[in-house]
């Protein structure tokens, strides 16, 4: 199982970034391919060395917040506010599902 970083690019060379996932961490060369050209500052979700998505600051955030709380259950702590983007929100569907319940489908 791949998890996705998330990585703010530094510099940008070519297809090829320098990009870390906080200011704790190395800096890594990561893939432009799948994203295309990007400018220093955007964020990208890194799957393997290769940044497969641009995201926004807010997204890189909560997704590092949640990594920061399974990092902690790992190692015997709590998962703390790890989740609180979720914990807000009330629970949808995808647009696909809420079309079929709105149309009266059910699964079964």
């Amino acid at each position: 199982m791949c998890v996705g970083i998330p990585m703010q690019i530094l510099s940008v060379e070519g297809i090829a970034a320098q990009a870390r996932e906080s200011a704790h961490r190395p800096v890594e060369i990561i893939d432009l391919s799948l994203t295309g050209p990007l400018e220093p500052g955007a964020w990208v979700l890194s799957f393997l060395g290769a940044a497969r998505e641009v995201i926004s600051a807010e997204e890189a955030g909560n997704i590092s917040n949640a990594l920061d709380g399974l990092r902690s259950l790992m190692e015997g702590g709590d998962l703390g506010n790890a989740f609180a983007d979720l914990e807000a929100r009330t629970p949808s569907l995808p647009p696909h599902l809420q079309a079929a319940a709105a149309q009266g489908k059910t699964v079964g």
